[in-house]
């Protein structure tokens, strides 16, 4: 059993495409402005294990404790994977994930 303390935060990746870009733009700036969430850039391009573009959100685990809930309400269709920050980055992204919309395949093979 793990201690809970181990989590650093948490990382909100909002996933968009040509399509929803702005959308999640918008998504990501309110959520900055809300929350005092750490806002990361606009990759319009894959980063990562990320399968399609994405903007990272950082949340302390109290600022998660509202961010999440207001994502489930306010995603407007958009797909976000939250992930802890614990320094186990493979197993953060793969056992521990909490996926609002249609969970996707990530590659995980930039954690061997």
């Amino acid at each position: 059993m793990f201690d809970i303390s181990m989590i650093r935060g948490y990382h909100a990746h909002v996933y968009f495409d040509g399509a929803t870009v702005e959308k999640a733009r918008s998504l990501c700036s309110t959520a900055g402005e809300l929350f005092g969430v750490q806002v990361g850039r606009m990759h319009e391009k894959n980063v990562g294990p990320h399968p399609t573009w994405s903007c990272q959100l950082g949340a302390s685990p109290e600022q998660l404790a509202d961010l999440l809930p207001w994502l489930s309400l306010n995603r407007n269709g958009l797909i976000v994977f939250c992930h802890p920050d614990t320094g186990d980055h493979l197993t953060d992204h793969r056992d521990r994930a909490i996926w609002l919309g249609t969970g996707l395949e990530l590659d995980l093979t930039i954690f061997d």
